[in-house]
């Protein structure tokens, strides 16, 4: 009963952040979001002790049928149509960038890979929820958790109007997962395709980095195989592990973003570095009054103070990689995701919808097992396990 009750009122609760969306937005996207997820939530509500009757309500509600709608109608947030106009210039010129951008619409702050995702038939709202669906459920086969997770309103509405953040976080939750896992050369990939697609992607890697050197990496890590200890074959495992999901993330990357950026370098700065930090004539966006934002607005110096504080809070971050790197998924997902916030919290130009990222890391990767093994002193040798049992 009490968790029937716990439940109800955690799905009323949506009802009503989405009911209020849709009474107070000027943007008639969010409006027919907040109309559907409203019912949707609050069909939840009332079938609360039915949980996975109420989840699957809340889901129709809240991301199917606003999806189908808002595709159909042809609405979405403006970063929809940015990535389908990247997509059309990507196989027109081979470069996603407009060589001279006249205003907003013209800009395109995201990298190579999302303008794949434009250029694929339909609308990239399809692909982006299509990517975001295969990673999760590749990181989380029990339906029940992610469902709910994707019911949410920080994750259902951007589904829903335009979400260019779930691929990301989809797939570095994915990277995450099977570095935990000891999977490095797939974690890797994983990494890779999503550093492609936006900035946001890049501060993952060096958190796998860090859980494969700090839990050690391949199945053999400590294992004795005769030549040597065994603590210096996991040594060498486990580097390997590191050195590879390293090697193939960067070069994935690199392949897609280079030699787009070496087609028009220019362009590529422009927009992908200029635009971001507010170095054109054209203001982003992104500005949700967070404290950078509000510091570069209205104090004076206040850029370079959300400058220093973003630079502190990365090197704060890299320094606790360092000095306790994580042991399991779910620390490392705590780690990126305390970067993230910080980074968006500092950044001159932010938006609320960025904090899907933290918000996904938390919840999808929450008991997420590390099954990567280190090789301890008390395991690497047989014959200290023979004498312990004699």
């Amino acid at each position: 009963m009490i968790e029937r009750s716990a439940s109800s009122v955690v799905w009323a609760g949506c009802a009503a952040v989405a009911g209020g969306l849709a009474a107070v937005s000027d943007l008639t996207p969010h409006r027919v979001w907040g109309v559907a997820a409203a019912l949707g939530y609050g069909a939840a509500a009332l079938l609360a002790g039915r949980p996975r009757v109420a989840a699957g309500a809340a889901l129709l509600g809240a991301a199917a049928v606003p999806l189908v709608l808002l595709v159909a109608t042809g609405l979405g947030q403006s970063e929809v149509a940015v990535v389908e106009r990247s997509g059309a210039l990507l196989t027109a010129t081979g470069v996603p960038y407009a060589p001279e951008p006249d205003g907003l619409a013209d800009y395109n702050p995201y990298l190579p890979g999302m303008a794949l995702l434009g250029a694929l038939p339909g609308d990239p709202r399809w692909w982006t929820g299509a990517v975001f669906a295969a990673s999760v459920a590749a990181v989380r086969p029990s339906a029940g958790p992610a469902g709910r997770m994707v019911a949410c309103p920080l994750v259902a509405l951007p589904l829903a109007v335009g979400g260019v953040d779930l691929p990301v976080a989809g797939l570095v939750c994915l990277g995450l997962a099977l570095a935990g896992r000891g999977r490095a050369g797939w974690a890797g990939l994983a990494l890779g395709a999503a550093a492609t697609l936006k900035w946001t992607a890049w501060p993952a890697l060096p958190v796998a980095v860090a859980l494969l050197a700090g839990a050690g990496a391949g199945r053999g890590a400590g294992r004795w195989t005769g030549s040597g200890s065994g603590r210096d074959v996991g040594r060498r495992v486990r580097s390997r592990g590191w050195v590879r999901c390293a090697a193939v993330a960067v070069g994935v990357a690199g392949a897609g973003v280079v030699p787009v950026a070496l087609g028009d370098p220019g362009a590529f700065h422009e927009h992908v570095v200029a635009f971001p930090l507010g170095l054109t004539g054209t203001e982003s966006p992104a500005a949700s009054p967070f404290p950078g934002r509000l510091l570069a607005a209205h104090v004076p110096g206040g850029a370079v103070v959300a400058g220093v504080l973003l630079a502190g809070s990365v090197l704060f971050i890299a320094a606790s990689l360092l000095v306790r790197p994580p042991r399991t998924v779910p620390a490392a997902a705590r780690r990126l995701a305390l970067g993230l916030t910080l980074a968006i919290a500092f950044m001159p130009a932010s938006r609320f919808g960025y904090l899907v990222v933290p918000f996904v890391l938390l919840t999808c990767l929450r008991e997420t097992p590390c099954t990567v093994r280190s090789s301890s002193p008390t395991t690497s040798r047989p014959g200290r396990a023979a004498s312990r049992r004699s």
